[in-house]
């Protein structure tokens, strides 16, 4: 049978095309209003999966609009009890349930100074779209397998029509074509299953990104620990060679996000340094980088010129097809191991912290 992770894998292409057409008409209010009310700093409330989100839409919203981001600790509000200054702030919180305990109490706190709020979830009647002053909805329907897949790219396409609304110089009719390209990444369904088999005995790896596919390093090791009980580190390039590269010997498993642009040369040479090392390397990338092909090393290339030409980093497209044949890989792998990717072991569809 066909795990629910799967088919909604298979619905990215889908839900990316209705998100952007029913809420073009929410952005552009928010647009308006943030023409009179310019925030000083931006603060980003999530947990899990959606906090992965949030780190893809900090690189985002610094590189697209200037303004400064910062990703909240909810236990500093939870816990400690301290009261943080969200005046002149656009507080955004980003959550698949609308139901975190911990996420939207920073809102409500924020709310109540006189921020600007914004609530990003899938679920229209939630506690987070009941208290946002703006809500952006991912039309991705019910998400019923406990590893999210479609509401992550679907609030990754949320964050970019933030960035938009917030003035970046990103055009509707590019974030468009994601929708194509997500259908594009999952043609590779089938060459992501010739590798699974490979990694049925693995228990350790390693996934590195950089810049805007830094959240994605997060995203696919969360998918392997959750999905495939593997422990998965995830680093930026940079972070890596701070010492965590020691770990490297002779076949570690190491999965890249290696997409064109400025962050290319720093991963060329991290490929090579690992694939010198004997490490198992997997390069993720797209027809736009010709060089990665080029390296006679392990790659699932989508068969698509995801790279963008332009004032925008040519990178600037790729999170959300890149993450696609991530997420096969963790479902195929699971599968693999004799486990039920709709079932991780200690974990609901909701969790709730404080």
């Amino acid at each position: 049978m066909m795990s629910l992770m799967l088919d909604e894998i298979r619905q990215q292409p889908a839900v990316l095309e209705r998100t952007l057409r029913q809420e073009l008409k929410a952005v552009e209010r928010l647009k308006k209003a943030l023409a009179n009310r310019k925030p000083r700093y931006i603060l980003l409330a999530a947990r899990g999966t959606s906090d992965n989100a949030a780190l893809f839409g900090r690189y985002l919203l610094e590189i697209t609009t200037g303004i400064p981001v910062s990703l909240a600790a909810p236990s500093i509000f939870t816990l400690y009890g301290a009261t943080v200054d969200c005046r002149d702030a656009l507080v955004v919180a980003i959550s698949q349930s609308g139901e975190s305990t911990d996420t939207n109490l920073v809102l409500e706190r924020a709310k109540a100074q006189g921020a600007i709020t914004v609530g990003i979830t899938n679920e229209p009647e939630s506690a987070l779209a009941q208290m946002s002053e703006h809500v952006f909805l991912v039309r991705a329907g019910r998400e019923k397998s406990v590893a999210a897949t479609k509401t992550y790219t679907g609030q990754l396409l949320m964050l970019y029509l933030l960035a938009y609304a917030l003035g970046a110089p990103i055009k509707i009719d590019d974030l468009r074509k994601l929708a194509d390209l997500a259908a594009a990444a999952l043609k590779l369904e089938p060459v992501v299953r010739q590798y699974a088999p490979r990694y049925r005995f693995m228990d350790h790896a390693v996934v590195v990104g950089r810049g805007l596919n830094y959240s994605n390093a997060f995203e696919f090791a969360l998918k392997m620990m959750e999905t495939c009980y593997v422990v998965a580190e995830r680093f930026s390039s940079a972070d890596f060679l701070h010492g965590p590269i020691a770990m490297v010997e002779s076949a570690f498993p190491a999965f890249l996000f290696t997409p064109p642009g400025v962050t290319w040369t720093t991963m060329r040479q991290m490929a090579d340094r690992l694939r010198a090392a004997g490490a198992d390397v997997l390069l993720v990338t797209d027809r736009s980088n010709a060089e990665a092909a080029q390296l006679g090393i392990r790659t699932i290339n989508i068969g698509a010129r995801v790279g963008h030409r332009g004032s925008l980093p040519e990178e600037i497209f790729t999170p959300i097809p890149y993450i696609i044949p991530a997420q096969l890989f963790a479902e195929a792998l699971a599968g693999e191991k004799g486990l039920n990717p709709d079932k991780p072991r200690m974990l609901s569809k909701v969790t709730q912290t404080l």
